[in-house]
């Protein structure tokens, strides 16, 4: 069974510092391939990472077929959303309407080219964290974009509804970020109220196989 993970840098996570197409990063893809080769050793699996650092949702349409379609992958796990919105703070973002256009058109192309695979969907996220390495905080008045979660929001719907008009599963990160918050503060798990500390990609990774597990029949 053939997994693959698309995305932006936070399923990137290093993995095009590299010019090895078979490196899966340092994030959470890592972890679950990890996790999965250990539990279930006697599964044949085979994982493939094509998440690049700074894409939106159009970027991903831009690049499917020849990073997703022709790869005839059995799973599609999808994170994206958030450089949609950061990246307005260079005027090059993807506003909600626009993005959720595209990335349903994604999905339906895909149910269509690949009827057999399996979809997973996560949910973008974000955290509010008063500090943040680097001096990067993307909290809720964060100039020169405030509002950040408030549009992160309207991106976990979206990607919600769109997994459920096709049968798509829904990874719920941002669920599990902030019940996590319950145990630490908001810069254990993200460094930046964005990108995951490895303690954050383990998080996801779990999560991320909670509810994939019944797919994956583990």
């Amino acid at each position: 069974m053939k997994i693959l993970f698309q995305g932006d840098s936070i399923t990137d996570a290093g993995r095009t510092a590299s010019s090895n197409q078979d490196n899966l990063g340092r994030g959470y893809p890592l972890f679950v391939a990890g996790m999965i080769g250990l539990r279930h050793s006697a599964k044949p699996f085979q994982f493939v990472n094509r998440g690049i650092s700074g894409n939106r949702v159009v970027d991903l349409y831009q690049r499917w077929k020849v990073d997703c379609l022709n790869l005839d992958p059995d799973v599609i796990s999808i994170l994206i959303g958030v450089n949609d919105t950061w990246h307005e703070v260079r005027r090059n973002g993807v506003e909600v309407p626009r993005a959720r256009t595209i990335l349903d058109l994604l999905v339906s192309w895909t149910r269509e080219a690949a009827p057999n695979a399996k979809i997973a969907l996560c949910e973008p996220f974000i955290l509010m964290a008063e500090q943040a390495s680097g001096g990067r905080t993307p909290g809720e008045n964060w100039a020169p974009f405030p509002g950040w979660r408030a549009e992160i929001d309207e991106r976990r719907a979206y990607t919600r509804d769109i997994a459920e008009r096709y049968g798509a599963v829904f990874v719920p990160f941002q669920k599990a970020l902030d019940d996590a918050l319950a145990l630490a503060p908001a810069d254990h798990w993200l460094v930046d109220g964005v990108h995951p500390t490895p303690a954050g990609h383990a998080l996801l990774a779990d999560a991320w196989l909670r509810v994939m597990a019944p797919v994956l029949e583990l």
